[in-house]
């Protein structure tokens, strides 16, 4: 099986979800991740895509959040450093100029650690992004979890990510 991990990542925190899912799908076949700046039409030859995204707004980054973050990651005292180029098109856009369905996807997204109801949920947003296609996802999205203060990675969000990339890897095969 060939898996592809796309993601959409404006610190780092999606990207590094995303390496430890295609880690745990290693063990069902090939699997990579690429950012989704990179990433066209050939991605749909993955028998497996694992799309994901930063929670921003309760859905997916648009221009506007993609500045605003840039904008809070510019205060001196948060210390981030912004990973995503601003110019180039996010998973949203990815999204809403396809058009075929991947042989089989599920989604992830990054959220602030609070109720989902404040937070919002990307994964939902990617898999309303895909109903459309009439092709369900493996399994139903995951959210992980960044902290309000910092936006750092909880403590057990990477272990998660690898238990829940086994996961998709089973029910793929």
């Amino acid at each position: 099986m060939k898996s592809l991990v796309l993601y959409e990542s404006m610190f780092g925190h999606t990207r590094r979800i995303a390496d430890q899912i295609a880690s745990a799908l290693e063990s069902f076949g090939e699997a990579s991740t690429q950012s989704i700046e990179t990433a066209g039409d050939d991605a749909l030859d993955a028998d497996l895509i694992v799309l994901g995204a930063p929670t921003h707004a309760h859905s997916l980054p648009s221009p506007r959040s993609r500045a605003e973050a840039a904008d809070w990651a510019a205060d001196p005292d948060r210390h981030l450093t912004l990973e995503h180029r601003l110019q180039d098109p996010g998973l949203r856009e990815w999204l809403d100029a396809l058009r075929r369905a991947p042989k089989a996807w599920a989604a992830f997204a990054t959220r602030v650690d609070m109720p989902r109801i404040l937070a919002g949920n990307g994964a939902a947003a990617i898999e309303r992004r895909m109903r459309h296609f009439d092709v369900p996802p493996l399994l139903e999205g995951e959210c992980f979890l960044v902290t309000l203060d910092d936006g750092e990675l909880l403590v057990d969000e990477l272990d998660r990510a690898r238990a829940w990339g086994g996961a998709l890897g089973r029910a793929a095969t």
